[in-house]
Order: structure tokens, then C-alpha cells, then sequence
């Protein structure tokens, strides 16, 4: 420690901010209840948000609570990421020490990315995987720190932020509403209004975390003339005359940085004489000093937001003592102020080093920048081990000189990557490019190699030592990463406009440029990994030719299987096995076994599929192995093994979550949900969707899955209108210009159910003929299938609806001709098939007795009971139809079919199955509960007709029967001899006794449940 004494100038006495303490305590208080809390400040530049929040800590300090304040850098920030928190964190570490790290739960290797003092970082991790476990793993390491004791964690400046940063703190604010996260946990943050310009990326990111229940936002107003006089007060022992208090309070409009200044000027009762200009005003304080000390304040600017003493020393050549006596003198006259260790020092405002770094002669804050990196090379000790790279990168970037700037930027982007920080990686490479044209030839080449071994840069081509194309290469990579996809487009074109002759490297950017295509929905991208596998054919093996031949399986299995995927997706595991390329070998055997379940040896690929989920879990392959996880239960599901599929995802979901991957967790636990509707644990499925939905850090495009399902579900129970609000939720999100059959069809084949429950066959039919032109293709059997079940019982439901008779023809022979390419060697796929044929039979009017009973029997061999209970209802049906010459045995036969189905849809809640099933056996006068009579009691009477038993009156049923005619409320008065608003009460009675929503939707339900028969 220094030990210089802090003797500023500011008030003594805290002015002013009674509702602003109130709503920072509410948030204490609330927090301290166990509900998380965030605040933010926000307010213009000397408003006074700092002096706020250390009040408020200092309180809260004192009722208990442990403080961790962080502050974020002015000036190169993207190359010093995460340092607020790291600074937080490290504060915790200092005052919690062995507690800390029984918190961080044996996750040393992953937080040392914020906290070095851990230990050494984990390299292995794979980037993407490794970022989603680093956010993980802090909000658990908070939550724990909190769970016993109330914890304020200050985040100062955030407008400084690096991305990285505000990825993190927005992550953090997700767990605390989304949840569960049980600590006691306060997040309070501080930014300059004034400085939020239309387009910084705070702006956006605020009006988000407004939205979360858990954050307040609050508004630093200036004084007003009273608080002004009472800070004047304060600071001068006494009142001040009323004409200095005009005068300061004209001058500085209420801003209390400005009001401190302005006070420290007066002379005598009345102002000095101080310049209009701001600078002039804010550098009054500085100008008093003596020389030698306005000489270190401005070197100190120089250096950055926070300068240490060790570094400052050596750039201003001053002995030690005779630099704290500089600095004291700093401090007293509140220019500087020291860091909680006392071994660095800041500006006591921004503003005040703004000035002062404005105020350097022309050419002096570069060569003050290059004595800084010049003392950092030669002692790279004088500053913290995870802010060396940054700070030197800083300091020769703001030298403005290129030969040393570049690799230091280099290594600065290298050393953001391994910590994660894609935002300040890609911030440092684009700075490279900046630069590359004015850094010698020699010196780029040596920087590129580096930076190729560091791993900073794909090693494209081994017979290339590193040049500006693998700049380019490790740029669009980082842009890709960071959403940026039409910078990374735009970097492949100008790449590969320079590669004609180096077909490898040109392959590789093809495949970039694949992969960003399909994202930005330009293309299926399909020209362009076929460009790549030109290039490469022909070539001796690598890891480029691998990753190429891997997409093109992918690409394959997507959109058209076959016996060319089969042998493109062989070829990539053979190539990964050959150079090594281990992790994207993977990939590659999930590929070829998802293939070769589709070509039919269904044993063989789930065999490859288990194979490789059973390896071991490392750092470097956790993510392709848990994803496979999740494409292996996929697979089983495909082919009716539902109960296999929900244990290996149940299996896959909870390796993921302990492994820090909360969107491979929700992937998976997406294939979970569509297997549990299947067996019918739907409030199982209630309860894996929310758990899902409500992780941290999962994509638009899973939640768009999520929501897929919940409209899935939503339709079974009769929830109508949820499932048209789930369904169009889950098209924003994975639909575009070239979406994928998976979900085309998927979502065609809801839109029919809904289309039937309305009423619309019409829609129903325009559906199937958009999705059987455009989606439908050799490979998607397991979404086609169910697709062309609900097309078929659409048409067969509408058998009676005199709208669908012409073109049911049509409509039926279309079905028919989609049916004819789809495979039936998996059982589920074959119980459909059979099924779809009766309801196409029934369609046509012909009798569909045999082939339900077929399908009756091959549904039983299924672990699908909702599935089941329709075959077995349908098939009543068709022997309730059929049994005109009265025979008793297919009259039982029904009742104990209808009896089974009716079971199995009331215990899973499935409203309109069981309410056909309740029509049907009313109609057939069929009881559905045998031991409802006693020994000897006489049959029941007959139930009431089906139009009677849902309550409608014999107006009613007249005017329903126009309804379903399609005659609007003047015909169906008209027709009746009755007043069109007589009419108009009779139709919304009948749509309230049915529970529907619209003419169309009452039409069908009463042709469905016979309620218009003769």
C-alpha cells in the first residue's frame, strides 16, 4: 500500500437522491428475500450515478451485505474483456478467499478465464461449447456466493463495455428471471446516458433487460437550485451567497461534477475567472497543480481508465518517492483517485481525463502510448497476466506504429479466444486488417505464422506458412461466430477472388461461405459445397477435404438422402480417420448412421449412433457427442422407438446441463418432448417443454422447436387457439426462403389438423398440395407419414360436407401417389400406411373394415397409445357402418374398441378424440361404461341423439344444419322465416354451446359427431 490519503474537494454530505436510495434499497431488501435483483443508473456524465451507488453500498456494507464493484475501461476495451467482472471477482476472492473456492466446485480450469488467480485456464474446450459453460458456470459460482449472504455486485461505466461484457451481464439477467436461481443476489450497473448515440450497442441491449421483471431502471436527474445550494454548503462549511449560487447553478445546470468544480474555483464569495468552455473548466483543477505533478496526471491519461504505480513509474522515469508524493498531490486535489489495493490509480471522473488527454500537444499521446508499450515489453510484469496482451496491443495501436501494432494485435485477438471473448477477438483481427497494408511484408509473414501455430488462424493449407488469406479466414470465422454473417460473406468473396490457384484454401472458403448462406437464408447451399467438393476431388487427404465431404453429407441427410449421402458421408469418416480430425469425425459417423438407418438397416446404423455417443466425454468433443445424444434419440424416435429414445435422451439432457450447454441440453430435451407425446406422458411433456424453454442461453431457432411441440400438444387436447398462436410463434423462427422439409412438413401437417377442426377441407387440401410439391422427398418418411394420415382422415372426415366433393378425387389420388414413395419397413411407418389407406377408403365411400383391422393390429405392436385409441375408434366406426344386417358380434366388437379408445383419450386428456369417441358410441348406443348397470338391470334407454346431448334445442339444430350449408344469418332467416338478428342470437348461442369460435369450426364438429344424421 501507498498509503496516500484521499483529501478531495467533493461534498462530505450526500445530497439529494431519496427516491433513488429508496429504489436501490427495495431492490437490497428484495434481493436479501432471496428474489435476484438488477438496477440500473443511468444518467448524464458528473450527474453524480457513482457517488449514488457507493452510498449505496456503503449502507448496504453496513447491514450486512459483502460488495463487489467492477469498473469498465475507457479506452481499449475490446481488447480487455470481461474485466469488470474479472475485477468483481476478484474483490470477492481477496474477502471470501477458501470460500470462494469451494464455490467454484471444481471448475478451476474454466472461471480462471475471469478469475487467473484460480489457476491455469482449460484449453480444451471447444470455443462455442466452452463460452455457453463459462456463463454457466459464473452465474452458479454467484449463486452460490449468495446463497447464504445478501451480495451487491456494481458494474461502473457500462457503457465502456466490452461485448463480451454485455453478453455475459445479459446471460446473468436471464437466470435471474428466468431462473431457478435461488441466491440473494443484488446486479447494480452505471452508464452515461448521454453518451448511448442511436446506434451503441447498450441502447438496444437496455431496452431489452427493461422487459425482465427482475430489472428496474433508474434516471439520474441534476439538482435542482435547492440541492445545489445544499451541495455548496457542504462543500464550503457554509451557505452561499445568492449570487454565487446563481452563478453556479446557471454555469453548471445542475450537474454535480460540474457544481464541485465550479465551488473549488471560488474566490473571495464571488466565481474566478474560468473559461465558458467546458475543457477549460474541467482542467482548472489540474492547472493549479504544480508542474511535475500535472506532468504525471498527464502521463497517467496516457496509460488508460486505470494506470499502476509500477508501470506509471517506469513511463515517467520519477524514484519512487518522489512519484507518491506526485500522486498525493493528485489525490488531494481530487484529479486521481487509488484502486482498492492502493497499486493503481485513476481519474476521479472520465471527464476529467477526457480533457486532459484532449489538452496533449499534437503527437505527444503516441509517443506517450509507445513509452508504454516499450516498458510493458521490457517488464510485462507490470500489469495483471490476463491484460498484457490487450493493454500492449492498446498502447502500439494508439502509437500508430504498424510493424509493432500488428502482431501485438494478433496476439490480443489469441489471447481473447481463449478466454472466450469471440466479441474482442473479432474487434482485434478487424484492427489487423487495418493495418496490414502498412506493416511490412516480412513482419506480416512472421505475425501470420504465429499466429497460425497459436491456433488464432485455421490451418488452411500446410504448404502456406500464414498470410492475409488466413487473416481473412480467421476473420470470417470470428464474424460468423459474432452474427456478423454478411462481413464474414463479404470476406470469403474478397478471399476467394485471390485464391484461383490454391484450390484447398479456395475449398475451404466455399465451405464458409455453405454454412453462412444457409444462415442468411440465401441459398439451400447446395452450389457452394458442391464447389468445394470440385475443388478438393482429386486432392491428397486433409483435414479441409474431411470437413468438406462432412458438410455434404450433412447436406444430404437434410434435404435428400440417398445412396450418394451414403457414400459422400463414408468418404468424410474415412478422411477424418486418415488426418486426424477427430472431433469433425464425429460428425461425420452421425451423419453416415443417421444414413444408414434411412437406406433401411435400421440395427446397423443405431449401432454406429451408440458407438459413438458411448466414447468419453472430453472437453474438446463434449458438444458433437451430447448433440449426438440428441440425433441418436431423434433416430429412434423415427422409427417407433419411444421408449429407447426417451432414455437416451433423458441420458443426453442431463450431461448437457452438467456440462454448461444449455442450448444442446434444450435441443435435446426437444426430441425428449416429441417421444413422451407419443407414449402419452403429456404431463411429463408439460414439464420437460418449461424446463427447456426456461434455460439461459438457448436459440431462437430451438425455443422456435419448443414452441412446435407445445402447438403439438396444444392440438391433441382441443387447445385450438393455443395451438394456431404455438404454431405461428414457431414459424418465425424456423421458417425462411429455403426452410427444411423436418419442418415444412411438421408444420403443414399441424395446419391440416387445424384447418379440419375448423372446417376448412378446402385449406386442408391446399396445404398437402404445397407441401407434397415442395417438401416432401426420398428420406422424411417419419414426418411424412403422419403428414398423409391427417390428409387422408381430413378427407375422410369431410366425406359429408357437400364443399369437399368435387376434386376429392383428386384430392384422394394425390395422397395415393405420395404414398407410393414412401418406405414401410419400420413398423410405425407401416401401422400408417395402413391406416391412411382405410381413411382414404372411407373417403371414397368404400368399406375400410379389413384394412382398419390391419392397422389395428400393427398399431398394437407400437408404444403409441393415442395412436392406437384412434385405430381402434376408426375401426369401430367402419363395424358400426358396416352392420346393417344387425349382427350382434360386430356390434360388441365396437363397444369394446370404443371402450379401449375412450380409456386411453380420457386418460391422456385428448378432448377431441374422446368427445368423437362419445358421439359415436351416443349414436351407436354403444355404453361405454359396462359397469355402470347392477346384475339384472334393465339396458339403459337409449342416449339422446348427439345434436340433443350437446344441448342444442330443435331451432338450434335447424339453424346448424344452414350453418354447416354455409348460408349466412339473412339466408338462414330467410330459410326459416325468421329476423336476421333472431338468426344472428341463434348462431351465437349454438357457437357457445359447442365451445368454438367460428361458424366453420361448429360445422365440423357437428358433421364429426353425426349431430346433423337423419
Amino acid at each position: 500500500m501507498l498509503g496516500i490519503v484521499y483529501d478531495s474537494h467533493i461534498s462530505p454530505v450526500f445530497v439529494g437522491r431519496g427516491a433513488e436510495l429508496a429504489a436501490l434499497g427495495e431492490g437490497l431488501s428484495r434481493a436479501g428475500a432471496g428474489e435476484p435483483r438488477a438496477v440500473f443508473v443511468g444518467g448524464e456524465a458528473g450527474v453524480g450515478k457513482t457517488r449514488l451507488v457507493q452510498e449505496f453500498l456503503g449502507r448496504a456494507v453496513a447491514d450486512g451485505a459483502v460488495a463487489a464493484v467492477g469498473g469498465c475501461v475507457e479506452s481499449g476495451a475490446e481488447a480487455l474483456p470481461y474485466h469488470p467482472v474479472s475485477t468483481a471477482l476478484r474483490s470477492l476472492h481477496r474477502r471470501l478467499g477458501a470460500e470462494l473456492h469451494a464455490a467454484v466446485n471444481g471448475q478451476e480450469g474454466e472461471l480462471a478465464r475471469l478469475l487467473p488467480e484460480l489457476g491455469e485456464m482449460d484449453r480444451g474446450r471447444p470455443e462455442t461449447d466452452g463460452r455457453a459453460r463459462l456463463f454457466e458456470l459464473t452465474v452458479r459460482l454467484l449463486e452460490r456466493l449468495a446463497a447464504n449472504r445478501t451480495l451487491v455486485l456494481a458494474l461502473e461505466d457500462l457503457h465502456w463495455a466490452d461485448r463480451s461484457t454485455r453478453e455475459l451481464l445479459s446471460y446473468l439477467l436471464r437466470a435471474l428471471t428466468d431462473g431457478p436461481l435461488d441466491s440473494r443476489l443484488l446486479v447494480v450497473a452505471t452508464y452515461r446516458a448521454d453518451d448511448l448515440h442511436r446506434r451503441h450497442p447498450l441502447r438496444p441491449a437496455l431496452a431489452e433487460y427493461e422487459r425482465l421483471r427482475t430489472v428496474t431502471r433508474l434516471e439520474l436527474p441534476r439538482f435542482d437550485r435547492a440541492e445545489v445550494r445544499h451541495q455548496l454548503a457542504a462543500i464550503r462549511g457554509e451557505d452561499p451567497p445568492e449570487q454565487v449560487l446563481d452563478r453556479v447553478f446557471a454555469r453548471s445546470e445542475g450537474n454535480a461534477f460540474f457544481v464541485e468544480e465550479l465551488a473549488c474555483s471560488i474566490r473571495g464569495g464571488s466565481p474566478g475567472s474560468i473559461s465558458d468552455s467546458l475543457r477549460d473548466l474541467l482542467l482548472v483543477r489540474v492547472e493549479a497543480l504544480p508542474d511535475e505533478v500535472q506532468r504525471v496526471v498527464r502521463i497517467a491519461a496516457g496509460g488508460g481508465s486505470e494506470v499502476e504505480f509500477r508501470l506509471l513509474a517506469t513511463v515517467t522515469g520519477l524514484a519512487e518517492d518522489a512519484l507518491i508524493e506526485a500522486l498525493r498531490a493528485a489525490v488531494g486535489a481530487a484529479v486521481l483517485r487509488p484502486s482498492e489495493e492502493g497499486e493503481s490509480f485513476r481519474f476521479r471522473h472520465a471527464l476529467l481525463r477526457e480533457a486532459v488527454v484532449c489538452d496533449l500537444l499534437p503527437g505527444e499521446r503516441s509517443r506517450l502510448s509507445r513509452r508504454y508499450a516499450e516498458a510493458l515489453e521490457a517488464d510485462p510484469a507490470l500489469v495483471r497476466a490476463e491484460e498484457r496482451a490487450g493493454r500492449l496491443a492498446g498502447y502500439w495501436f494508439e502509437a500508430r506504429d504498424p510493424a509493432r501494432a500488428l502482431p501485438a494485435v494478433l496476439a490480443a485477438a489469441g489471447a481473447a479466444r481463449g478466454r472466450h471473448a469471440f466479441a474482442e477477438q473479432y474487434r482485434m483481427l478487424e484492427r489487423a486488417l487495418e493495418l496490414w497494408d502498412d506493416t511490412p511484408e516480412e513482419l506480416r509473414r512472421r505475425a501470420m505464422r504465429h499466429a497460425v501455430d497459436d491456433g488464432l488462424c485455421p490451418a488452411v493449407s500446410p504448404d502456406v506458412p500464414g498470410d492475409f488469406v488466413d487473416l481473412l479466414a480467421a476473420l470470417s470465422i470470428a464474424a460468423r461466430r459474432m452474427g456478423e454473417r454478411e462481413r464474414a460473406l463479404t470476406l470469403c468473396k474478397r478471399a476467394l477472388r485471390d485464391l484461383d490457384s490454391d484450390p484447398l484454401r479456395a475449398a475451404w472458403f466455399w465451405t464458409e461461405r455453405h454454412r453462412l448462406v444457409r444462415d442468411l437464408s440465401r441459398s439451400d447451399g447446395w452450389e457452394e459445397i458442391a464447389r468445394a467438393q470440385e475443388l478438393v476431388r482429386g486432392l491428397p487427404p486433409s483435414v479441409v477435404h474431411a470437413d468438406v465431404l462432412t458438410h455434404a453429407a450433412r447436406w444430404h441427410v437434410v434435404h435428400l438422402p440417398g445412396p450418394t449421402a451414403i457414400e459422400t458421408a463414408r468418404e468424410a469418416v474415412e478422411l477424418c480417420r486418415m488426418t486426424g480430425a477427430e472431433v469433425t469425425g464425429l460428425d461425420a459417423q452421425h451423419t453416415l448412421a443417421w444414413l444408414t438407418i434411412d437406406a433401411g438397416d435400421v440395427e446397423g446404423g443405431l449401432a454406429q449412433a451408440r458407438a459413438v455417443c458411448a466414447r468419453d466425454l472430453e472437453p474438446g468433443n463434449a458438444g458433437v457427442l451430447l448433440r449426438g445424444y440428441g440425433n441418436l434419440a431423434n433416430a429412434l424416435h423415427g422409427v417407433g422407438r419411444y421408449a429407447e429414445a426417451v432414455e437416451t435422451a433423458e441420458q443426453g439432457s442431463g450431461l448437457a446441463e452438467r456440462h454448461g450447454l444449455p442450448d444442446t441440453a434444450s435441443f435435446i430435451d426437444a426430441n425428449l418432448s416429441e417421444s413422451l407425446i407419443q407414449l402419452g406422458r403429456w404431463a411429463d411433456v408439460d414439464d420437460v417443454l418449461a424446463r427447456a424453454d426456461g434455460r439461459r442461453g438457448v436459440s431462437v431457432r430451438i425455443r422456435g422447436q419448443l414452441a412446435e411441440l407445445r402447438a403439438e400438444l396444444a392440438l391433441a387436447r382441443g387447445s385450438y387457439d393455443e395451438a394456431r398462436r404455438r404454431l405461428e410463434e414457431s414459424g418465425s423462427s424456423t421458417a425462411g426462403p429455403y426452410p427444411e422439409p423436418q419442418h415444412t412438413l411438421t408444420k403443414a401437417r399441424l395446419a391440416i389438423a387445424l384447418a379440419v377442426a375448423d372446417g376448412r377441407i378446402l385449406d386442408a387440401r391446399s396445404l398437402l398440395a404445397a407441401a407434397a410439391c415442395d417438401a416432401i422427398a426420398p428420406g422424411h418418411q417419419r414426418y411424412v407419414w403422419p403428414l398423409l394420415y391427417e390428409a387422408a382422415a381430413a378427407e375422410a372426415r369431410a366425406r359429408s360436407l357437400a364443399a369437399a366433393e368435387p376434386e376429392r378425387e383428386a384430392a384422394v389420388e394425390r395422397i395415393r401417389e405420395a404414398m407410393r414413395g414412401q418406405p414401410e419397413f419400420v413398423p410405425v411407418w407401416a401401422a400408417y400406411a395402413l391406416m391412411t389407406e382405410a381413411e382414404l377408403r372411407t373417403a371414397e365411400g368404400r368399406d375400410a373394415t379389413a384394412r382398419w383391422t390391419e392397422a389395428v393390429a400393427a398399431a398394437e405392436r407400437l408404444e403409441a397409445p393415442a395412436l392406437l385409441a384412434v385405430a381402434r375408434s376408426r375401426l369401430a366406426e367402419a363395424l358400426i357402418a358396416q352392420r346393417g344386417a344387425g349382427s350382434r358380434e360386430a356390434a360388441e366388437a365396437a363397444g369394446e374398441l370404443l371402450r379401449q379408445a375412450e380409456a386411453v383419450a380420457r386418460e391422456l386428456g385428448a378432448v377431441p378424440l374422446a368427445t368423437e369417441i362419445t358421439a359415436l358410441a351416443g349414436r351407436a348406443r354403444i355404453p361405454l361404461r359396462q359397469d355402470d348397470r347392477a346384475d339384472g338391470e334393465a339396458d339403459p334407454p337409449p342416449p339422446p341423439p348427439p345434436a340433443e346431448a350437446l344441448g342444442l334445442t330443435a331451432r338450434e339444430r335447424d339453424v346448424l344444419r344452414l350453418v354447416a350449408a354455409g348460408r349466412s344469418n339473412r339466408q338462414i332467416a330467410q330459410e326459416l322465416f325468421i329476423a336476421p338478428k333472431t338468426a344472428s342470437v341463434h348462431v351465437s348461442n349454438i357457437l357457445a354451446k359447442l365451445g368454438v369460435s367460428g361458424r366453420g369450426e361448429a360445422a365440423a364438429l357437428a358433421h364429426r359427431l353425426g349431430a346433423l344424421d337423419a
